[in-house]
């Protein structure tokens, strides 16, 4: 590994009843010194189930609202993308959340290859069983999920890649964990940024009756994926 660049999306959720403005963004620079230059954006495949996606009603999408990162979309280009769940505890409440993580993963399974592992050194997506580790100055926004993903450089010749973690807090009520399982691994899969349509799996907020992943969801995830990346191409020294 040559250089890493991390990026944290701490995607923040509300007591029923209290407001939210929206989320944060930070960029944490790990490693300054890169030796090697980005790969020239380029197009992958869409993935075929993507591909064979139809929205017949054509309910439109939020791309507009996907940031665009430092290496382009996140998208993946090796499928199955492997995804770790943080397991291994016996307690019930334990297995609740395990529970509310791979109904999660099996939904989003329905767009895009995802095979679980057992070992987090094997994954893509590390999924994680315990609150965002950062800790920000006290308000009245509570985070009960965050993103990252960090860049890495692998093979020879060497091919630019990434990597993510999700931390999803226990202590929830089990709707709201299997939100935000569904809401963080949307982001993810690629969809780095959120709706502003409550009906949305990426809508920006907790909801009182969270929605399965909607058509808008996965139109925006096609898009997405329809995007030029420098993810997955050779890297080429300066």
């Amino acid at each position: 590994m040559n250089w890493v660049r991390r990026v944290l999306h701490p995607i923040l959720s509300r007591h029923l009843g209290a407001s939210l403005a929206g989320c944060l963004f930070l960029l944490l620079i790990l490693c300054p010194a890169i030796s090697e230059a980005l790969p020239a954006a380029q197009t992958h495949p869409l993935p075929p189930r993507l591909a064979q996606w139809h929205d017949r009603a054509n309910r439109g999408d939020y791309f507009e609202r996907v940031e665009k990162t430092t290496p382009g979309y996140l998208v993946w280009s090796e499928f199955p993308v492997k995804v770790y769940v943080d397991g291994g505890r016996e307690e019930a409440r334990s297995q609740v959340w395990d529970d509310a993580v791979r109904q999660a993963v099996d939904e989003w399974s329905a767009y895009l290859p995802l095979q679980t592992v057992t070992q987090a050194q094997q994954a893509d997506i590390a999924i994680v069983r315990a609150a965002p580790p950062l800790k920000f100055p006290p308000t009245q926004r509570v985070r009960s999920a965050e993103t990252r993903f960090e860049l890495y450089t692998k093979g020879s010749p060497a091919i630019l890649y990434h990597r993510c973690s999700i931390f999803i807090q226990p202590s929830q009520a089990d709707i709201y964990l299997v939100a935000a399982a569904r809401h963080e691994l949307g982001h993810a899969l690629g969809i780095w940024g959120h709706s502003p349509v409550e009906t949305d799996a990426l809508y920006f907020s907790q909801v009182r009756d969270p929605l399965p992943i909607s058509e808008r969801d996965v139109n925006t995830l096609k898009r997405v994926y329809q995007q030029p990346t420098r993810l997955g191409w050779k890297v080429s020294k300066k």
